[in-house]
């Protein structure tokens, strides 16, 4: 009796897969398989572990050895080989039959195909060194049988050279003689000659170098470019799209309802899995109409994408690429080694700061004060930071904001707190803050904050780690993209630290291929510590004794300098067809940028300027001018200032200057103008000093607390980084050669057309021993202009020195005597 049972789609769905499985074994898929390769990877590189030391061992027992092998009787076959008799045979065929010593580089070989295979990885280009080895394979052999024939040592040195090496030179002796090994030398040079492109003894020195760096390492630490990584992200998704055909799409649709799982392996599959049907209007859809419908075609056809055809030298910038990989700018330094955190001390810092009991008593005489002035508050909350807790209030309707920003007096008297700090509104929020000093402040120590994920992990070109913001988040930043940064404060309010801070943070990130810095400290000690790095991180004026500007003449030459080495770069860019440093080095590093026509990997630049007040006391112009100028243009090709001082008035933070600086560091400054000089607003005479500031980045102001660095913690950090190998020298900087500030040169000086009081004015100068303009004036009762053009020839006929700013010129000659000598030499 048949029974009919109802069919199960689901089942029948469940099944379909198993008509398909069927044992089909393809020897070529196989052979493709990740698997197969794995497995054969790990057979090579223990092929060549028995490689080594059965050739090692053939080396001292090897004629020992041979006497077993060549034996007839199979019985009682000792050897002295690690690996039985199969290891002494091998190595017998190989080093004394063949290639002698040379055999030992097929060991490397083998070794490196097997990581290759199953690791995915090659520590040097594998095609590249297997073709090199397999010739000096055959040319050592060659080249150590002309000694082991000549020398007739084939009984006890044929070890060294092998049969083939041996039979060559036989043969080519009883050719030539003993200028065999001419043509053995010969074959050294033609290889040497086509294989490594060499035309000339200048290019054969530079592949000798030890400096050559230009073999990319994939083992080493790099980052590879991220449009690279998301095209290979592309085509792998795509060829695993295409291995999926139609029938398995249809199968692998999925019912939400039945199955709750979806969203584990929904992303494997096609976004678009249905297909339309045909169904004729319901009621209520709108049908279209199209009067003009001649000549519009039901669909378009989407027509095939044409193939890009490289240009020759995008052809030419593909095969290197292929050749050496990527450029990568560390193997200049290839065994630096970054600082680590147990250079930094540990501090104490799991007390709390804050009592509940300290928050609900300042809470309690916000409120009442606010109420005695008729300001109902509504709600309020508190965010503790380590130095101040933010109180969020929200007033009653109806209250005018100006009358709670004019309590702040009110309110620092009722809470007896060093400075009480209102922001109404707080930006992005409906709520009015007040910043109440803790009684208790809490120390950010520089290890939590270096040590933390969020600076470790991030990818910033110029990152720098400042400290904690109220909230207790640890602040960083992008210094590349603020691009220049001004600091001001107070002296002993942690401006220094600041400035430790910064410098401490690019050193724990940057490579010192990728990173240079310009130090400038008049005040001749903040920053001395970092020179134990000058031939790491350091750029310097050639011939310059120290790398750490201090002197007034030579700040002036190295921000001029550092002008010139702008419009370098700019003309770099500009011939590599750039918009900035990001794209220029991501062009060197794909190597479509020839070295020979002056393209370079450009580092980043910072400047570093620890008391620009003393600098425009003593300089003035000649260096707002250059400050200027890179602040206006240097952020494209990575030359970025970070610029320090004590007093921000109007005279040291002029108006060009400050607005080429949008990223602005305020920490406690003695007056209010002072904190609208540097921040554009009030606020920063209410910090409480000791590492207290206000950021601001143009939009909005951050209140934060700097992380303490100690000065033997960047000591141990700088002594660290010195010990470790370095670059001969500093980055040297493009020499600049002032004009004098006005003044002309000695080889201009022309003694036919120079002033007729020329004479009386150098009298005058040498006696009052004061080279000044105004004295000229005075006493020869001369106009300015006619006054400064002879100071300028009494310079280039070197009885005055060269301009010093606001300084008198030095006088060079002393007395009368030598004066008068000296005018009749002239």
């Amino acid at each position: 009796m048949a029974t009919n049972i109802p069919k199960n789609p689901d089942r029948q769905r469940e099944r379909k897969p198993n008509k398909q499985l069927s044992f089909n074994f393809n020897f070529k898929t196989f052979s493709q398989s990740e698997q197969f390769k794995f497995i054969v990877g790990i057979l090579f590189m223990l092929i060549a572990v028995f490689l080594l030391f059965s050739f090692l061992s053939h080396i001292f027992t090897g004629n020992a050895d041979q006497s077993e092998i060549v034996n007839l009787n199979p019985e009682n076959k000792k050897t002295a080989n690690p690996f039985g008799l199969y290891g002494a045979k091998v190595s017998h065929f190989l080093i004394f039959e063949l290639f002698g010593w040379a055999a030992f580089l097929l060991i490397p070989i083998l070794g490196l195909a097997g990581y290759k295979l199953s690791f995915k990885k090659e520590p040097i280009p594998l095609e590249s060194f297997t073709w090199q080895a397999l010739f000096y394979l055959f040319w050592f052999s060659c080249f150590f049988g002309f000694f082991v024939f000549m020398l007739e040592a084939q009984a006890t040195m044929s070890n060294i050279c092998g049969g083939i090496g041996y039979f060559i030179n036989q043969t080519l002796y009883g050719i030539i003689g003993w200028a065999s090994i001419l043509v053995i030398m010969f074959v050294l040079v033609v290889f040497f000659v086509y294989y490594y492109g060499i035309d000339s003894f200048s290019k054969l020195s530079d592949k000798l170098s030890p400096n050559e760096s230009e073999a990319y390492e994939e083992g080493d630490e790099h980052e590879i470019p991220e449009d690279i990584a998301n095209a290979k992200n592309i085509q792998r998704i795509r060829q695993d799209l295409q291995a999926v055909n139609e029938e398995e799409l249809e199968d692998l649709t999925i019912d939400h309802v039945d199955n709750p799982d979806e969203e584990t392996f929904r992303p494997h599959l096609p976004p678009v899995l249905s297909t339309p049907t045909n169904k004729k209007p319901e009621k209520g859809e709108v049908s279209l109409v199209i009067e003009n419908s001649e000549g519009i075609p039901e669909h378009i056809e989407e027509e095939d994408e044409e193939p890009i055809i490289l240009s020759e030298s995008d052809a030419v910038n593909e095969e290197l690429l292929k050749k050496f990989g990527l450029y990568d700018p560390m193997l200049d330094l290839p065994h630096y080694k970054f600082p680590t955190l147990d250079l930094m001390k540990e501090y104490d810092t799991g007390k709390p700061n804050v009592s509940q009991e300290e928050l609900k008593a300042n809470s309690d005489k916000i409120v009442e004060t606010l109420g005695n002035y008729g300001i109902g508050i509504a709600s309020i909350k508190a965010t503790i930071g380590p130095t101040v807790t933010l109180y969020e209030i929200i007033p009653d309707a109806g209250v005018r904001i100006s009358k709670i920003k004019n309590l702040e007096d009110d309110i620092a008297l009722s809470l007896a707190a060093l400075g009480i700090r209102i922001i109404a509104p707080i930006p992005g929020k409906g709520t009015i803050g007040i910043e109440v000093p803790n009684k208790n402040r809490e120390m950010v120590p520089v290890k939590m904050v270096i040590g933390s994920e969020k600076f470790q992990k991030s990818t910033a070109d110029l990152p720098i780690v400042l400290g904690k913001t109220i909230s207790n988040e640890i602040f960083m930043t992008d210094l590349a993209k603020m691009p220049h940064l001004l600091m001001a404060g107070a002296t002993g309010q942690g401006k220094s630290v600041g400035l430790n801070m910064i410098l401490t943070s690019l050193l724990y990130k940057k490579h010192p291929s990728q990173l240079k810095f310009v130090l400038v400290d008049p005040k001749k000690v903040e920053l001395t510590l970092f020179n134990h790095i000058e031939r790491h991180f350091l750029a310097t004026l050639p011939n310059t004794a120290e790398a750490i500007i201090t002197d007034t003449k030579k700040v002036v030459h190295t921000l001029n300098s550092l002008c010139i080495e702008m419009d370098n770069r700019y003309n770099l860019l500009k011939d590599a067809g750039c918009r900035n440093l990001k794209e220029y080095n991501a062009k060197f590093v794909n190597r479509r940028l020839n070295p020979d026509k002056g393209h370079f990997f450009m580092p980043y630049i910072v400047l570093v300027i620890d008391e620009l007040a003393d600098l425009m006391m003593t300089a003035g112009k000649e260096v707002e001018q250059p400050i200027a100028r890179l602040a206006q243009l240097a952020r494209a090709i990575g030359i970025h200032l970070v610029i320090a001082t004590q007093r921000p008035s109007v005279n040291v933070i002029t108006g060009t200057i400050k607005a080429n600086f949008p990223a602005r560091l305020s920490f406690k400054v003695t007056s209010k103008i002072d904190s609208r000089t540097i921040l554009d607003t009030g606020g920063a005479e209410q910090l409480v000093g000791m590492g207290d500031m206000l950021l601001s980045t143009g939009s909005e102001i951050i209140r934060l607390q700097c992380a303490f660095v100690d000065t033997p913690e960047v000591e141990d950090v700088c002594n660290f980084i010195g010990n470790q190998q370095g670059y001969d020298s500093a980055y040297m900087l493009p020499e600049f050669e002032g004009d004098g500030e006005g003044g002309n040169e000695k080889s201009d000086f022309d003694p036919n057309n120079r002033d007729p009081f020329f004479d009386d004015a150098a009298r005058l100068i040498v006696t009052h021993q004061q080279g000044s303009t105004s004295l000229i004036q005075r006493r020869l009762k001369l106009g300015y202009n006619r006054a400064g053009r002879l100071i300028d020839q009494l310079e280039a006929a070197g009885i005055v020195g060269a301009f010093e700013g606001s300084k008198a010129r030095e006088v060079l000659i002393k007395d009368e005597v030598a004066l008068e000598r000296h005018l009749k030499e002239l």
